[in-house]
């Protein structure tokens, strides 16, 4: 399973609003902070903001702050509101073709994992990721790989 980079950047856009909650961020300054383009986080932050996560304000001199408490801001909800579809196998696509649709037994098994991944996030809010201010300043380049943390069995 993989988050969208949609996700990925709601997350990081909420992150950095949280960690600023005095001020009126800006698409600009969070696009230089994470060194991504403007017009995503544009589509992302009017996503936050339609939906509750973010208030946004027009014109000069505006911005967006966090909508609500980070406390208040569920990781599992919000990717339920970010990521499109979450089509593990081609059956859980509208244009579905697989031959062995009606007798497969791996829906159940991927519906399963979903579920699980789903409720992981529901455990956590933006309050249990929150960051300090100063964590955003340093721009360092690649980082090494974090995960994933998969044991293989011997085959």
């Amino acid at each position: 399973m993989r988050l969208t980079k949609f996700s990925d950047y709601a997350i990081r856009v909420l992150l950095y609003a949280a960690s600023r909650p005095d001020a009126l961020v800006t698409i600009e300054e969070t696009a230089d902070v994470f060194d991504v383009s403007r017009a995503h986080l544009k589509k992302v932050v009017l996503h936050l903001s339609t939906n509750g996560y973010l208030r946004a304000v027009r014109g000069r001199g505006g911005g967006f702050t966090l909508a609500c408490a980070p406390r208040d801001i569920s990781l599992g909800q919000l990717l339920r509101s970010t990521e499109s579809d979450f089509g593990l196998a081609e059956c859980f696509l509208p244009d579905n073709r697989c031959a062995i649709t009606p007798v497969c037994r791996l829906p159940r098994i991927l519906n399963e994992a979903l579920t699980a991944f789903l409720v992981t996030f529901d455990q956590y809010t933006l309050q249990d990721i929150l960051l300090e201010p100063e964590s955003f300043l340093e721009k360092p380049g690649p980082q090494p790989q974090r995960g994933p943390e998969v044991k293989r069995s011997a085959a």
